[in-house]
Order: C-alpha cells, then structure tokens, then sequence
C-alpha cells in the first residue's frame, strides 16, 4: 500500500471528521478520531465511504 504523506495530511474520516493513520498490514487507514473506522485501501487508492468501512470490535 502506498499512500504519500501529504495526502494523509489533508485526508478526514468521512464520518466524524478525524484524522486518518495507514495500517499498512491491514491495508486499511484507520481514523484516530471517535468513530475509530477502517477504510480499505484497494489498490492504492483510499475507499472512504462510510458504507464500506469496517467499524471496531
């Protein structure tokens, strides 16, 4: 997964607006805000639609 620096910088959890972090094992980022989801990452490009978000155990 390759997602560049300055695009995590500007990018937001579509769902509570916080900050995203790459799980590069889990080819996820994750948000670091309340919401906590993880958005998949399909060929290198972020799925940040909060339909197809994996919400936290």
């Amino acid at each position: 997964m390759k997602i560049d620096s300055w695009l995590l910088e500007i990018l937001a959890c579509p769902n509570c607006h916080g900050a995203l972090r790459s799980d590069e094992a889990a080819e996820e980022l994750v948000c670091t805000g309340t919401c906590k989801y993880a958005y998949p990452v399909r060929d290198d490009i972020p799925v940040l639609l909060v339909d197809e978000a994996r919400t936290p155990v």
